[in-house]
């Protein structure tokens, strides 16, 4: 099983598919829609929070047709889950329009799945309510054991291929505490990025004209971009591979498809002029 799920994202035919459509989402005209839909309020996707609604609905859905004399509100759920699998599939698409190949790849046949399930479950539904209740279940154990193939590969995208997950979390537990020096002041260019390591984890540095300097997590939180090869502007620096914006002062993403904030650093200058960084909060 393992095996057919990890070759999902090889399937290059795919792409002849998921080229055009990336294009597509990209292009719709959501303004400031798109950040809701990609989660960024809440700070993390928000299509695992929507699909809640549908599975549950059709879920107990299924349970009542179980039950003698539960047709009636069985088919409310079904009706519940189609309309609500809307908004739905609407962030999991704008979440999918941003990811690498191997993932978009997977994501579309995960797309497929689901689109397949609602509509069995629609059908169940518009039969339901022609007198035809045998058919109308039959249709809607179909709808969620699609629905169950869908999830599978939705878990796979998650955990296996790492779609939506902050790629900065594990920063807090590789670096030590304490102030660490990451160079010589006068070693960074005013106004533009600069790549310096810290361990394992790498920095982006950037020196202000007043002297300060703004030190994140160089990885975007989002795919794990190199923020020090993005356009530094504004206060802001931009993420060259999908366009994630975030605040040096603080880390807080302004703008594009990443949904958690990148981790900033403290900074203090020593009396030889080196840069000192430490975690906020370690001491």
């Amino acid at each position: 099983m393992l095996k057919a799920l990890d070759a999902l994202g090889g399937l290059t035919p795919l792409d002849k598919i998921t080229g055009p459509l990336q294009k597509a989402v990209r292009a719709l005209p959501l303004g400031p829609y798109r950040a809701v839909l990609q989660g960024r309020p809440i700070g993390h996707p928000l299509h695992p929070v929507l699909v809640q609604v549908p599975i549950g609905s059709w879920t107990s859905a299924a349970v009542l047709d179980l039950l003698p004399g539960g047709g009636r509100h069985a088919r409310l759920l079904v009706g519940l889950g189609v309309v609500s699998a809307v908004p739905a599939a609407w962030a999991g698409w704008v979440d999918w329009a941003e990811q690498p190949e191997r993932q978009l790849r997977t994501g579309v046949v995960h797309a497929a799945s689901n689109g397949v399930a609602i509509g069995l479950y629609a059908a169940s539904w518009a039969v339901r309510g022609r007198g035809r209740p045998v058919l109308g279940r039959v249709l809607g154990f179909a709808g969620l054991t699609v629905a169950g193939v869908g999830g599978m590969i939705g878990g796979h995208l998650a955990y296996r291929q790492g779609v939506g997950a902050n790629k900065t979390e594990p920063v807090d537990h590789l670096v030590e505490p304490g102030w660490h020096a990451v160079g010589s002041a006068a070693d960074f260019v005013e106004g533009q990025g600069a790549r310096r390591m810290l361990g394992e984890v790498p920095l982006l540095v950037v020196r202000e004209p007043d002297g300060g300097f703004h030190v994140l997590v160089d990885r975007c939180s989002h795919m794990a971009g190199p923020l020090s090869q993005g356009k530094v502007a504004d206060g802001c620096v931009e993420c060259p591979w999908h366009g994630s914006v975030f605040r040096l002062a603080d880390g807080e993403n302004v703008g594009g498809p990443a949904t958690a904030p990148q981790p900033t650093f403290d900074t203090r200058l020593t009396e030889d002029g080196v840069l000192e960084v430490r975690l906020p909060g370690a001491v």
